[in-house]
């Protein structure tokens, strides 16, 4: 048994899908890095939001409009908490960490010029890498990279040379989607601005394991999104110092960014509305606002606890399958196990595991580059959640013994 302080049987009834069969079989939900699980008491505020108040923001005097815009601001309010974000308009809704990459992407365009350097790490999602290049077409700045060594780890001191008076932004994620590592943003943050440099922490595979205190970091910029904390989808947060945010031009144009508008010119609004055009997904802000407040009812170091036990459980397990070989084996690293057996496909195993009720991860993970860096085509991903259970990695390594067998 893992020990714990949290009442897992009881947090699993939370989670009606937990419940449901796949192919006959119970289902063993382990893709938790693409999408956690929503839990009823989430569920209910949407229902509510539909039921009760369902009306545009900001806008008007009836009292829908203006229950509405409460419940919203107080999410806010709650993302601005849970974070340890100074001040509330440093929160910029987004509908999510692609969004909100894109967005300071597209506004440092300004700021770079021809020979700028921009340093992103070996082992990004590609929402973290495309836009950089797009970013150095449009300007002539240069993308260089952080490299890793075969544990999955980013090499230090090669990051320290990269540095110099040429660089003008630094992007990492805080926790690798495909390999589960957990980067020492403290130490890269502080480096960047050691040369004058801002830095983004993409931080969607973080949040739902480790609880960040941004201002404690001094990240200049930070992202999460609210599908990856058993918020509902095509929500997230940008964090961005107020300096900084000032000077980025807004990303889109339309309604509530603007101040005042004529056909001759265009004010905007102030933060954070200067980068929330148009009508929000309102009822998904108020829902990331009641799932942080679930998230936080169980304790984020309760929940680490127990994520971690679990996963050197799995990991050990999963290491008496012949011909099993883990991809990412840092020191520090959470929730995330990516696998191959050799001889086989990683596509062919997941989809075995499908018809046992499994739910895993193959493919790339959009981290290409990762995947070539070790010469493979993909893994097999088993990303776990505090709903995750030893007996459901047991029936996860069963499957993967019998996937094994089948293939070979």
């Amino acid at each position: 048994m893992i020990k714990t302080s949290l009442d897992i049987a009881s947090i699993r009834k939370d989670f009606p899908v937990l419940n449901r069969k796949v192919n006959g079989k119970p289902l063993v939900y382990l893709d938790n890095a693409a999408t956690s699980q929503t839990p009823q008491q989430v569920i209910d505020v949407i229902v509510e939001y539909y039921h009760r108040y369902n009306a545009n923001i900001h806008r008007g005097v009836h009292t829908l409009s203006q229950e509405a815009t409460d419940a919203y601001e107080a999410a806010r309010g709650k993302i601005q908490k849970h974070f340890n974000i100074a001040k509330p308009y440093e929160v910029i809704l987004t509908s999510g960490t692609t969004h909100s990459i894109n967005l300071v992407a597209n506004g440092f365009s300004s700021f770079i010029k021809e020979g700028d350097e921009i340093l992103v790490s070996a082992m990004e999602h590609h929402s973290n890498i495309v836009p950089w290049q797009m970013l150095c077409e449009r300007t002539g700045g240069i993308l260089k990279v952080i490299p890793m060594n075969q544990n999955g780890e980013l090499i230090m001191e090669e990051y320290h040379k990269l540095l110099s008076e040429k660089t003008k932004l630094v992007f990492c994620n805080h926790v690798s989607n495909a390999l589960g590592t957990i980067n020492p943003i403290e130490e890269i943050i502080d480096a960047a601005h050691n040369v004058g440099a801002a830095v983004l922490i993409d931080g969607a595979q973080a949040a739902a394991h480790i609880k960040p205190d941004l201002q404690a970091l001094d990240v200049d910029f930070y992202t999460v999104s609210a599908h990856k904390m058993c918020g509902p989808t095509g929500v997230g947060i940008l964090y961005g110092k107020e300096e900084l945010l000032k000077k980025l031009p807004p990303y889109q144009g339309g309604g509530e960014m603007i101040a005042e508008v004529t056909f001759e010119k265009t004010t905007y609004a102030d933060l954070p509305h200067k980068f929330e055009a148009g009508t929000p997904n309102i009822c998904g802000g108020i829902a990331f606002g009641a799932a942080l407040d679930y998230m936080n009812s169980l304790g984020f170091e309760n929940i680490a606890e127990y994520e971690d036990e679990l996963m050197s459980y799995a990991t050990r397990q999963l290491l008496t399958v012949e011909g099993l070989k883990i991809y990412g084996t840092a020191k520090n690293k959470t929730s995330v196990i990516s696998f191959n057996i050799e001889g086989t496909h990683p596509y062919d195993i997941g989809s075995i595991l499908d018809k046992l009720g499994i739910a895993v991860r193959t493919g790339h993970h959009c981290a290409q580059p990762i995947m070539d860096f070790y010469q493979i085509p993909g893994t097999v991903r088993a990303s776990f959640s505090f709903y995750n259970t030893k007996k459901e990695v047991d029936v996860l390594v069963e499957g993967v013994k019998r996937a094994r067998n089948m293939l070979l």
